[in-house]
C-alpha cells in the first residue's frame, strides 16, 4: 500500500484531502520540471526583459492576490538588492484602491503578476488598470494556467509575456501549494542575478530529503488539537510566516487561528496572543545576524513556559533538511520553499484532524478557490 505523508493514498481520498497531499508531495518534482521550461525559456525573456532591470528608471511591480502576493513578497528586497531597478511588491487588492501612490503615467513600468488560475477578478483589473493609467507598460504573467484569462488575454500581446509554470503546478485543491512555491522559484530565476538553474536541482533533491525526514514528526505534531498557531520569520521569511499562517486559516476553515510576525516585532504587542493552547513556528534564517534574534526570543519563550509547543524550522532548527554544504549561505528567499513544506504539511494534517475535507474546507462556498463576488470600480469614477 502505497503511503503519503503518512496516509495510504485511500484514506486522503475518502477524507477528500488527496489532491493537497499529492500537491504537497510533488513539488521537488515540479522544481525540476521548472528547470527545463526556464531553459527553454531563457533567450525568449532575456530578449523581453532587456536591461530593464538595470535602468534605476525602470519600476517593476510584483503583484498577486492573498498567497500570490506573498510570492512577491518573499522575493522583492533580494530582487531589488540585486538590480538598480526600483523593484517594489503591491498585491492587486491595493493596488486597485490605492493606484495613485504608486503609478506614475510617465514612468517606465513592468508589472508582474503572480497568479495560480489567472481568473482572479483583480489580477485581470491590475492589468487592464496598467493599461489605462501607464502607457507602454509591459506585462510578464508569472501563471500556473495556460487557458486562464490572464495568459489568453496576453498571448498575442508584443508587451505581454507568458511565462507558464509546469503541468501539475496548478493546484486543484484549495490551498495554494506547488502553484506557490513554482511561481517563488520561476520570479527568483528569471528576475535575480543568479541564473545557475543547477540550483533547482539541488533544491529538489533537499525538498525530497525533507519530506522523507518530516513527514512523520509533521504528522504527529498536526494529530494534536490547537487553538492558535503563530509563525515568525525575519526578512523574506516574515512574508512565508504569512503564507505559512494562511495555510492553516484556509485548510481549517479558520477554526484555528494564526497569525504571523517577525522575530523581533513579536514582543510588541502581538506576543499577547500566545497561550496554553497556542503552537510557536519560529522559521529560522540563514543569516546568522537574525538568527540571534531568534534565539533570543526562544530563550524567552522557552522561560514564560505560555505556549504549548514551540518548534523551529530551519537551519540549526528542530526540523531542518540534509543540506548540501553551500545550501545555508542562500539567501533566505531561495530555502523559503523547503521551510514551507512544513506548514503545508502542518496545515493538512490539522483540517485532517477536525474531519474537514482538505480540497474543500469551505462546502458552503463561503470563501472559492477562486475568488468570487467581486465588483471592479473603474479608477476613473471618483
Amino acid at each position: 500500500m502505497t503511503t503519503l505523508l503518512q496516509r495510504d493514498i485511500q484514506t486522503w481520498r475518502d477524507i477528500g484531502g488527496l489532491h493537497t497531499a499529492e500537491e504537497i508531495a510533488h513539488q521537488p518534482a515540479i522544481w525540476r520540471a521548472l528547470a527545463g521550461i526556464l531553459r527553454k525559456e531563457q533567450a525568449g525573456l532575456a530578449a523581453f526583459l532587456g536591461d530593464a532591470l538595470s535602468n534605476p528608471a525602470q519600476r517593476v511591480i510584483l503583484t498577486g492576490a492573498g498567497s500570490s502576493a506573498y510570492v512577491g513578497e518573499i522575493v522583492v528586497d533580494t530582487l531589488n538588492a540585486a538590480w538598480p531597478a526600483q523593484i517594489r511588491a503591491i498585491a492587486t487588492t491595493t493596488l486597485l484602491t490605492h493606484h495613485e501612490l504608486y503609478l506614475e503615467a510617465h514612468a517606465p513600468t513592468l508589472l508582474v503578476s503572480f497568479a495560480r488560475s489567472g481568473d482572479s477578478p483583480e489580477s485581470l483589473a491590475a492589468v487592464e488598470l496598467l493599461r489605462q493609467v501607464v502607457p507602454g507598460a509591459r506585462f510578464l504573467n508569472i501563471t500556473c494556467n495556460a487557458d486562464g484569462k490572464l495568459a489568453r488575454q496576453g498571448a498575442n500581446d508584443s508587451n505581454t509575456y507568458n511565462l507558464l509554470m509546469p503541468e501539475g503546478s496548478c493546484d486543484r485543491g484549495f490551498a495554494m501549494t506547488s502553484s506557490f512555491s513554482s511561481m517563488l522559484l520561476a520570479a527568483l530565476s528569471v528576475l535575480g542575478q543568479d541564473t545557475d538553474l543547477a540550483r533547482l536541482e539541488t533544491l529538489a533533491q533537499l525538498g525530497e530529503h525533507a519530506l522523507r525526514d518530516w513527514s512523520a514528526a509533521v504528522a504527529e505534531l498536526g494529530s494534536t488539537p490547537v487553538q492558535r498557531v503563530v509563525y515568525l520569520g525575519s526578512g523574506p521569511l516574515e512574508a512565508l510566516a504569512k503564507e505559512a499562517a494562511l495555510k492553516i486559516l484556509e485548510l481549517t476553515g479558520g477554526r484555528v487561528m494564526a497569525m504571523a510576525n517577525t522575530p523581533l516585532g513579536f514582543r510588541h504587542g502581538p506576543k499577547s496572543a500566545v497561550t496554553t493552547e497556542s503552537l510557536v513556528i519560529l522559521l529560522r534564517s540563514s543569516k546568522p545576524l537574525a538568527r540571534q534574534y531568534e534565539d533570543d526570543l526562544l530563550k524567552e519563550l522557552q522561560r514564560d513556559s505560555v505556549a504549548q509547543t514551540c518548534l523551529t524550522v530551519g537551519i540549526g532548527g528542530d526540523l531542518s533538511a540534509n543540506l548540501a554544504a553551500d545550501a545555508p549561505a542562500w539567501p533566505d528567499a531561495w530555502l523559503a520553499p523547503l521551510w514551507l513544506l512544513m506548514a503545508q504539511q502542518y496545515a493538512l494534517h490539522q483540517s485532517a484532524l477536525l474531519q474537514l475535507r482538505p480540497d474543500n474546507p469551505f462546502a458552503g462556498g463561503i470563501v472559492n478557490r477562486v475568488v468570487q463576488g467581486v465588483t471592479i470600480y473603474g479608477h476613473d469614477q471618483f
